[in-house]
């Protein structure tokens, strides 16, 4: 298989298979926080609700994009994927899949509503900071401006989804005048037909959103192994012809030498220096190839570094805030506006993922939501808050949750779906009852959950990874 032995083919088969049974896993897990509200309200019965929340999560994967992938295969450097010794990059893939499963399987068991989104940016991190530690060169390591803007995400998103559903909850208040719909659910009696489309409606919403966001999770996970195994075939995307890319070439070359140098800081320079070696290095390799879409094996993992490191230099020297004034160093806004853009375009050769990955994981989430759901939906539903859940609470909370994942999946940032619903329901709760409304019992289990998971996955991943590092040699 692509010039793999035979025992690395297999390695390959079952990683990918462990790969998706962590998204499998990543579905019944998180499943409740599309249902929970359906279920308990009896809008829905579980065996419909799970289904068409599984086609929902399918349908979120398929159609939802690819940037929040991209945004979880950058987290690690290439360096840290492609090892000459192709055993160290199985070690890391084994240790981040592994701690994944296990994390994720032992927080369901348990009923906490977990974060695979946390789960998975844990293991990843936890590998990119042990390879940090034995890398000849200290300073390859995970990508921090990514782990930044991930760790921020993960962290304001649930008090985002707090806070909203509160103010939801208020303007429910104000404008909605049936009682009804206020109340918890009649035991045995279904909810007004009304009631009954609008909670089956922001469980469509948030289902599409989940799979939209988590989903894409599992596509950037499948492609961090697939470039690992086989660098060759998968650091840029085949399917492009590379004579839109020598155009971006020639255009970012008569861009940089435009620039007046005499005008840059000095670590302005240093940047723009480092950019023009770049994009020349890309355009000699471009220039040899044989043919439009052409470029060696050999050659294809120094394009995919080169072609990320025009894109991470760009915008260094772009947002610097020397080079505010555009005009002063001998550019126009049309003309940095247009760099940016060829920039934007060659980067689409190292963003994509090919249709069958987004099928594989569509598939598993969507397969993984219509089991295991029992568990979590009745903490959502009745241990969050000391009174059960109301219809109002209910669509609020899931109203919160899948305009927050949609957002951030536009902005591709990976969002916890687990927590953004969990604090949404207690935001609910909240304005509901006040605080004495908490059962502050599981709001703790759930809180811990956020906060060791991050750690725990980070020392379980790293300290896997050395071992299988160790035992490989």
């Amino acid at each position: 298989m692509f010039g793999l032995t035979v025992g690395l083919s297999i390695l390959l088969v079952v990683v990918i298979l462990a790969a998706l049974v962590f998204e499998f896993i990543n579905g019944f897990h998180d499943t409740a926080n599309a249902v929970a509200t359906v279920i308990y309200t009896r809008s829905l019965k579980p065996h419909v609700a799970v289904v068409w929340s599984g086609i929902w999560n399918f349908i979120g994967v398929y159609f939802g994009g690819i940037a929040v992938a991209m945004g979880i295969v950058n987290l690690l450097p290439l360096d840290a994927l492609v090892d000459q010794n192709i055993y160290h990059s199985v070690a890391m893939i084994a240790a981040l899949i592994i701690t994944a499963i296990v994390w994720n399987l032992a927080t369901w068991y348990f009923g906490i509503p977990c974060s695979s989104s946390h789960t998975l940016l844990g293991s990843i991190f936890g590998v990119g900071i042990a390879f940090m530690f034995i890398s000849v060169d200290g300073n390859v390591a995970l990508n921090w401006k990514k782990v930044t803007d991930a760790g921020i995400s993960l962290l304001v998103s649930p008090i985002v989804g707090l806070l909203l559903t509160m103010m939801l909850m208020f303007i429910f208040k104000k404008l909605i005048k049936k009682k009804k719909f206020f109340n918890e659910p009649e035991p045995d009696k279904k909810p007004p037909f009304w009631i009954r489309s609008f909670l089956v409606l922001t469980c469509t919403s948030v289902s599409f959103s989940h799979g939209s966001n988590d989903g894409q999770k599992g596509v950037g996970l499948i492609m961090i192994i697939l470039i690992a195994f086989l660098p060759a075939q998968f650091a840029l995307d085949s399917s492009k012809n590379t004579t839109n890319m020598d155009g971006n070439i020639m255009h970012l070359g008569n861009y940089i030498s435009k620039i007046d140098t005499l005008k840059l800081a000095a670590a302005d320079y240093k940047v723009y220096a480092e950019l023009k070696t770049k994009v020349n290095s890309l355009k000699l390799v471009i220039d040899k190839s044989q043919g439009p879409d052409e470029i060696p094996y050999s050659e294809r993992i120094g394009v995919r570094k080169n072609i990320l490191s025009i894109a991470k230099l760009s915008d260094k020297f772009f947002k610097s805030e020397s080079n505010k004034n555009i005009a002063a160093i001998n550019l126009s806004e049309k003309e940095a506006d247009h760099f940016k853009k060829n920039v934007k375009e060659l980067s689409t050769y190292t963003e994509y993922a090919p249709w069958w990955v987004i099928l594989l994981i569509s598939a598993s989430l969507g397969l993984g939501t219509m089991i295991g759901w029992k568990r979590i939906v009745v903490t959502i539903g009745e241990k969050i808050g000391k009174s059960h859940l109301s219809y109002a609470q209910g669509a609020s909370a899931e109203l919160v949750a899948a305009s927050t994942i949609g957002i951030s999946t536009v902005l591709g940032l990976p969002v916890s779906t687990t927590h953004v619903l969990s604090s949404g329901i207690a935001g609910s709760m909240l304005a509901h009852g006040g605080r004495k409304n908490l059962q502050y019992g599981t709001i703790k289990n759930i809180l811990i959950a956020w906060i060791v998971t991050i750690p725990v996955t980070v020392l379980l991943s790293g300290g896997l990874f050395l071992l299988f590092r160790w035992f490989v040699g």
